[in-house]
């Protein structure tokens, strides 16, 4: 059975241009007979056929388009996408099994994270409509990719906003520690306790950057998670380097894998809150040749994000402190809600209240297997910008 959902007039353009999403305020009418998860026909205000979509009536994104073709079938694209998918990331990775394998809307598989760490797939369903067809998918990535065990892991905030519920379960296989290798450094995953898939695949062209400019050199990877940049750092000869984190838990872990990877540098490693260390670090005139700020999302919606910028503002004037003349400092955002023109505003507060100069020598985003859509700049949103310090 065919389900319709009508726009507003004049609310079709978007949809028809490449943007992925329909919100409620668009809609003509809350249809109320339709399960969410469903698939509809969205129609313009002339009931011409834009797109097929997830409808969604407990989200402020209604729908979310799967195809413009009218004769779409899920089962079939689903299949042609993920092995798609999968081929473009060994274009980028042809010597590696460990990357983002499939990115929600980037690969037109909206509400669908999966990570492939060798022979096991972390699967996060963040939307209904990818949720209601759950087995089907966990059966055809199990089918299709040659993998031991596949993971469901739930982005809570997410699922949350489509009106789904937790759902953390191990689907096939057996969810033990894995050790993998990214440029020819190993890192431990911990499947059970880890971040997010277990690791932040997001960085990765970015924490093989800063190589370059770290030999013999001073480095500070705070909110250093499982130390992904201070191992480069090491890897690339720093004479010194300092990991923080707030948990325990990735401290030890980046600790782990300093070990395990038999690195060289002075290394020191700190539980801390970022804030804290600063001000330590400052009172005691610590300074670094480089420092790594990379933080979690600060910005969970747009309600706060005037607190958020704050926030930024006054961790970037603090690093900013201890970095020493003619050094380096790399500031991060994964908030897809801090624009980059936001993001370059606070920094650029953060320099004139400092009374320093910074030279951008680098801006950065998220890795190739994140691509992102023109047409949808939420699929945009890490942002990394690496910059020469000098002072007034």
């Amino acid at each position: 059975m065919n389900f319709f959902v009508k726009l507003k007039k004049n609310e079709d353009k978007r949809a028809r241009q490449g943007y992925l999403w329909i919100f409620s305020n668009e809609l003509e009418t809350l249809p109320k007979d339709i399960e969410n998860g469903e698939i509809v026909e969205a129609v313009d205000n002339d009931e011409n056929f834009i797109a097929k979509c997830f409808y969604n009536k407990n989200s402020l994104i209604s729908l979310r388009i799967l195809s413009y073709d009218k004769n779409f079938d899920f089962e079939e694209r689903f299949q042609s996408l993920t092995v798609k998918a999968y081929n473009f990331r060994k274009l980028l990775y042809p010597d590696s099994e460990c990357f983002r394998m499939i990115f929600s809307e980037s690969d037109f598989l909206p509400g669908l994270i999966v990570d492939k760490y060798e022979d096991v797939l972390v699967v996060q369903i963040n939307s209904a409509g990818m949720e209601k067809r759950k087995k089907f998918i966990i059966d055809n990535l199990a089918r299709t990719f040659s993998v031991s065990t596949i993971l469901l892991k739930s982005d809570d905030y997410f699922r949350k906003l489509e009106g789904l519920s937790k759902n953390d379960d191990e689907i096939f296989g057996e969810a033990k520690n894995k050790i993998i290798k990214i440029d020819d450094i190993k890192y431990k995953i911990d499947f059970e306790k880890g971040q997010k898939t277990g690791f932040y695949y997001d960085q990765r062209e970015n924490r093989k950057y800063i190589r370059e400019f770290c030999e013999g050199k001073k480095v500070l990877d705070l909110f250093c998670n499982s130390g992904g940049f201070g191992l480069n750092a090491s890897k690339a000869g720093a004479s010194e380097v300092c990991f923080v984190d707030v948990s325990q838990k990735e401290i030890e872990l980046a600790k782990f894998n300093f070990e395990l990877n038999n690195l060289k540098s002075k290394a020191e490693f700190i539980k801390c809150d970022a804030f804290d260390y600063l001000n330590q670090a400052v009172s005691q005139k610590i300074k670094y040749d480089a420092a790594i700020i990379d933080p979690p999302s600060f910005v969970k919606n747009k309600k706060n994000l005037p607190l958020a910028l704050k926030a930024y503002e006054k961790l970037y004037r603090k690093s900013l402190q201890i970095v020493k003349d003619d050094g380096i400092v790399c500031f991060a955002s994964c908030s897809h809600h801090l624009n980059e023109n936001m993001f370059k505003e606070v920094v650029l507060r953060a320099v004139k209240k400092e009374k320093k100069i910074l030279r951008e020598i680098r801006f950065l985003g998220a890795a190739p297997d994140h691509p992102k859509l023109i047409t949808m700049p939420e699929t945009s949103y890490l942002k990394f910008g690496v910059y020469q310090v000098f002072s007034l």
